[in-house]
């Protein structure tokens, strides 16, 4: 569409609106905000120390000096749930990079080699996929031994041939626009372009991919936990807690379990909505 103007014509500029964001999103977003505040700022939230026992007070309900009651050991819930939040956060942040920096070098090698490379990369991946994943991860603890760390190893080497087939994909899509074809006939290298051009391209989508799985990540490390394989005691991980609380729910005593359980719940829905939107988002950028 064009505009008259003194005897030329003016190309009229697109109207853009503002990026939509639902209420749903909205109020995910701010919960995640809270929940990231609240884990930050634990020493100064937390009403009592997250390992402090008082058998006196085991199993006590909700009240002025516990909000979310005790465990069987007397623990206040509130400060351990607070404390839970760092492992509980920062454990999938750190298994998510790790395997995003082996999935991403491997599926942009892939699609950027091709031939023998290409399928080199695609059957161990698919060798990979032949495992379920928590046997995987199982066998990988079960040579190393039990701990947050392995735990955290074994799932990122899980989570790297999804990583690597998605960026496959979208590597192949992006290695066949114009500009690489230009920076060649330019004589830059090909490992130039993939550092300079091709990898950043992808950085939307890979992240907003990374978003949508972070909540995966966190519900498989609190599995583990919750199983004995990941997190070990005195840690106030959430899976871990919903393990030790387990106990209580026989003797009527719901809370230990239920608090970080529900924070586990909460926590990965939140995730998901953002995740998506930001895909989406992202994805639509690109």
């Amino acid at each position: 569409m064009t505009v008259l103007t003194a005897g030329r014509t003016r190309p009229l500029k697109p109207l853009r609106l503002p990026a939509e964001r639902p209420l749903g999103v909205l109020v995910a977003g701010g919960f995640l905000v809270l929940v990231v505040l609240a884990a930050a700022l634990a020493p100064l939230l937390a009403p009592y120390e997250p390992d402090a026992i008082d058998l006196a007070a085991s199993l006590v309900g909700t009240g002025r000096e516990h909000l979310l009651g005790t465990d069987a050991s007397g623990q206040d819930l509130l400060s351990r749930a607070l404390y839970g939040a760092r492992t509980s956060l920062v454990a999938p942040l750190l298994l998510l990079a790790l395997a995003a920096l082996l999935g991403v070098t491997l599926g942009t090698l892939a699609a950027w080699r091709g031939g023998w490379v290409d399928t080199l990369v695609s059957r161990v991946t698919d060798v990979m996929y032949a495992f379920p994943g928590l046997l995987f991860v199982v066998l990988i603890i079960a040579v190393f031994g039990a701990g947050m760390t392995t735990s955290v190893l074994a799932l990122a080497l899980a989570y790297t041939p999804t990583i690597a087939k998605y960026t496959r994909s979208v590597a192949l899509a992006e290695r066949a626009k114009p500009y690489i074809d230009a920076y060649r006939v330019q004589g830059m290298g090909g490992a130039r372009i993939c550092a300079r051009h091709l990898v950043p391209n992808l950085g939307r989508s890979v992240v907003g991919y990374l978003v949508v799985l972070f909540g995966e990540a966190l519900m498989s490390l609190a599995t583990l936990s919750y199983l004995g394989f990941g997190a070990q005691p005195p840690s106030s991980d959430w899976g871990l807690m919903v393990q030790e609380g387990q106990a209580a729910v026989v003797q009527g005593a719901m809370l230990p379990a239920l608090v970080p359980g529900t924070a586990i719940a909460a926590v990965v829905v939140a995730f998901n909505i953002v995740g998506v939107w930001a895909a989406d988002r992202l994805g639509s950028r690109r």
